[in-house]
């Protein structure tokens, strides 16, 4: 552990001595905080106390947690964010990134105003436009995008790297760094596809890293639907969502090996070999296309149906809190007391109040999805819940990942059809991974807020 801290004590100094000086040269990501201090090095150094915290009490063998490998992945979440925020070189290449995004929402948009130009006259309501038109097919148009990447290797080369770095670094097994790298990019049950080899295999605590690393990422295709989400539509703030998504789902790589090898710690020998296998979606670029359009539309479909079922029972628990809230007199009460910003009694105003709009979300994404958390997140936004914008850039963090109950069994069907034999263990894995998730997220969140200040 002294070891590992002393390695990258040269960087971290230069960081934490830097920010005022890089940010001289170049702004932050986004101006959200009073800036790094001692109270908010406080604040954070707590806070992620607390999530470790967590993870030790559910751990399933306190005396075999390697702490080295929890300093080393706190470390590398903490460089990585503080490169994100202040380098510009780091800056400039998420700059790029985020733009590359953006572009290619723009060209997700010619082929959906092409799809639907009979709609595009005005004639329906502007949210219907919003979300059906530019944002359902989005998830279908980055589907088709990211076989092509996979078909030419692409998305497999910086996998290998990535996984490389980790294995070494964190000493995890080669297979479980492959998933856990391949699911920045990959959706949770597409990711395991390159180690449907080893899955067999693999250990107890190396089954748990894989299902946890599918809840605490967020996959290209849904990625480029929030950033639409929570920019509104203007470039400006897609771009600085786009930034920080990305951000996100690449920080939680390190922090969900921390608290997966917590709840879970690595007892047995592991293999250290890294190598990606050769196969492809589809026989040629075309098949491949095919392959990942239909995907796409499976899930647009899957994502538009959730949507329309858990917004109409709101709407339906909305309705009765409100005429509970008539006959009781409540509502007028309500109304009063919040200035109308919530009209009557609402779910949103019991779960809004009790819990603050941040936790308000994070309920919403674990049992909802994330999908309808970011919604929220978008509608608070726009309605000026949040007195601070750090607190919409933290809170994006928190929503970063498929943590949700709904993944529990996508994650037994995906991962248990490529490894048959370790059904029983998904299952069993399954809640400790969903926390693993969350709590990977909430570290994100944690290590981003502190040096925001």
């Amino acid at each position: 552990m002294k070891k590992t801290i002393l390695r990258f004590l040269p960087v971290i100094i230069l960081l934490f001595a830097s920010p005022a000086v890089l940010m001289a040269n170049n702004n932050p990501v986004v101006a959200t905080g009073g800036g790094f201090g001692i109270e908010s090095l406080f604040r954070g150094m707590l806070g992620m106390a607390f999530i470790m915290f967590i993870a030790w009490v559910f751990s399933t063998n306190r005396k075999a947690i390697s702490w080295r490998v929890v300093g080393t992945g706190l470390i590398i979440q903490l460089i990585l964010a503080l490169a994100i925020l202040y380098v510009p070189f780091v800056q400039s290449i998420f700059d790029v990134l985020g733009k590359i995004f953006v572009k290619i929402l723009g060209f997700s948009d010619a082929g959906a105003k092409f799809l639907f130009k009979s709609l595009v006259s005005g004639e329906i309501e502007q949210p219907l436009l919003n979300f059906a038109i530019t944002i359902l097919p989005t998830i279908i148009f980055f589907s088709g995008l990211t076989s092509i990447l996979f078909y030419f290797g692409i998305i497999q080369r910086i996998v290998f790297w990535l996984a490389k770095g980790m294995t070494k670094l964190l000493k995890i097994s080669g297979a479980e760094s492959l998933s856990v790298a391949g699911n920045i990019f990959l959706g949770q049950t597409e990711s395991p596809l390159m180690i449907k080899a080893y899955l067999e295999k693999m250990n107890r605590s190396e089954i748990m890293l894989v299902m946890s690393g599918g809840m605490a990422t967020l996959a290209g295709g849904v990625l480029a639907v929030y950033i639409k989400v929570l920019g509104g539509g203007d470039p400006v703030q897609e771009l600085i969502y786009a930034k920080h998504l990305l951000a996100a789902s690449i920080m939680a790589a390190p922090g969900v090996i921390i608290i997966s090898k917590m709840l879970v710690p690595q007892t047995e020998k592991i293999s250290k070999e890294v190598e990606v296998p050769k196969d492809k979606i589809g026989k040629n670029v075309l098949d491949a296309i095919s392959n990942g359009t239909t995907e796409g539309i499976k899930l647009a479909v899957n994502v538009a149906g959730m949507l329309l079922v858990f917004i109409a029972l709101i709407a339906m628990m909305n309705f009765i809190l409100l005429k509970i809230g008539d006959w009781t007199t409540i509502n007028n009460v309500i109304a009063a007391a919040t200035d109308g910003q919530y009209s009557g009694l609402s779910l949103e105003f019991i779960l809004g109040y009790i819990f603050a709009p941040l936790m308000w979300v994070l309920g919403e994404k674990l049992i909802m999805t994330e999908f309808i958390g970011y919604v929220s997140l978008g509608e608070l936004k726009d309605a000026g819940a949040f007195m601070h914008e750090k607190s919409v850039i933290m809170a994006t963090y928190v929503l970063c990942g498929f943590a949700n109950f709904a993944s529990i069994g996508i994650q037994i069907g995906g991962i248990g059809a490529l490894a048959p034999g370790k059904r029983v263990l998904l299952s069993q894995l399954g809640v400790r991974a969903l926390l693993a998730g969350t709590l990977a997220s909430l570290l994100s969140a944690t290590v981003v807020g502190m040096i925001l200040g």
